[in-house]
């Protein structure tokens, strides 16, 4: 069993009190005897960041103000769309183009006025995670893609932090604590990322709403644990969830003598280009995602549509899976649906003499295709910006987006 000392030490709390109206209002805690008054001091002297105000950020964050955390942190830049609304709960349709982290902010103070909420309204980066991480006691790691994932556990392990870890994807998830004080870190479990292009996203491959209200109340249960020093870590543990079968299947973690973070020699003793390390861009405000595909031909919305309007004949290839079609599709302009898995074994349909302009929903499954499509001596073709979306914005808004 992997129990820890309370993150907050006895001393931590000694000059922390309770108001009436805050007994009152954490008395399911008080009466619990592995919480109590002296529990409940414990969360109000904790300090937790939270990496991501979307879809995990969403319950970690509510449920970690009403468990009444002293101090929450909030890192994230994004604004907040009608696509998140389906799983991102802590963000109302009147929120819609606001910040995440005021409109977070704005959810949380009204569940709990009793707490303190910083705002860090830019991506985490090489340059400036350390410095943000450093004054909270955990770190709770909500993020979406493998740069941060990898730039938070080399943080946290170099100022011996845990780091609670989760991810979901369309209907799996995986929950786990990262401590390399206690056991392994992420680079333990991942020495390496996936190669770029082989993981799809969950803007692109999809997630069931509920899912990351599951996996994010886990997040927050490990972080109370942890403050509190109560139950059994998940430390050492890596569980996947299963939602669709309502399965979860556990793996024991072990630390790696030879990690190169947390390891017995380690070689990485300072943060490092996490972009360049997994090969793709950490955010949208990145510019890393340019310079990867400043050779790739690309064509813009209305470049193609001016090309259509010309009675030229390019061939638009769409390279989304066969369901995303029904959604939206520039079928009227001749487009070709072949799936972004079986486009290089059905390569011989292409007219390699034709323009060939490939679509997927944003750009960024199509620009994968281009490659490979250069790759087989392809010459004519691009590569459509923003994909469907973006026709539908710039073009035609009979189309909808999603």
């Amino acid at each position: 069993m992997k129990t820890i000392n309370p993150l907050i030490a006895p001393e931590a709390v000694a000059d922390v009190s309770l108001s009436h109206q805050e007994v009152k209002r954490y008395s399911r805690h008080l009466v619990m005897p592995e919480v109590g008054m002296t529990g409940q001091k414990r969360l109000k002297a904790a300090s937790i960041l939270l990496i991501g105000a979307g879809g995990l950020g969403s319950p970690v964050a509510m449920y970690l103000a009403a468990a009444g955390i002293g101090r929450i942190g909030l890192v994230d830049y994004d604004l907040v769309d009608y696509s998140n609304l389906q799983r991102q709960i802590i963000h109302s349709t009147a929120d819609v183009g606001r910040s995440k982290i005021a409109s977070a902010k704005e959810t949380m103070l009204s569940i709990n006025p009793h707490i303190q909420i910083d705002s860090y309204n830019t991506p985490l980066t090489s340059a400036n995670a350390l410095n943000i991480i450093a004054p909270y006691d955990l770190v709770i790691d909500g993020s979406d893609n493998f740069p941060t994932r990898y730039l938070t556990n080399d943080a946290c392990v170099l100022l011996g932090k845990p780091n609670i870890y989760g991810s979901i994807f369309r209907f799996e998830g995986q929950l786990s604590v990262f401590y390399a004080e206690e056991g392994p870190c992420y680079r333990c479990l991942f020495p390496e990322p996936p190669p770029p292009g082989l993981v799809t996203n969950c803007a692109e491959g999809g997630v069931l709403g509920i899912l990351p209200g599951t996996v994010g109340a886990m997040q927050a249960t490990e972080a109370v644990k942890l403050i509190l020093g109560i139950g059994e870590s998940m430390i050492g543990r890596l569980m996947l969830y299963d939602a669709l079968n309502m399965e979860t299947t556990e793996v024991q973690l072990r630390k790696n003598p030879s990690c190169p973070v947390c390891g017995e020699r380690p070689t990485i003793t300072e943060l490092i280009d996490y972009e360049q390390f997994c090969g793709t861009p950490a955010h949208d405000h990145s510019v890393y995602g340019d310079t990867v595909k400043k050779d790739i031909p690309q064509m813009t919305a209305i470049q193609l549509r001016d090309l259509l309007d010309s009675n030229t004949s390019p061939l638009i290839l769409d390279v989304r899976d066969r369901h995303e079609w029904n959604i939206s599709n520039l079928g009227k302009w001749g487009a070709l649906l072949i799936p972004q898995s079986e486009v290089m074994e059905r390569v011989d349909e292409l007219d390699r003499e034709r323009d060939i302009i490939v679509q997927c929903r944003t750009g960024v499954r199509s620009a994968d295709i281009v490659i490979e499509l250069q790759k087989a001596g392809f010459t004519n073709v691009w590569n459509l910006a923003g994909g469907i979306n973006q026709w539908a914005e710039d073009v035609d808004p009979s189309v909808p987006t999603y």
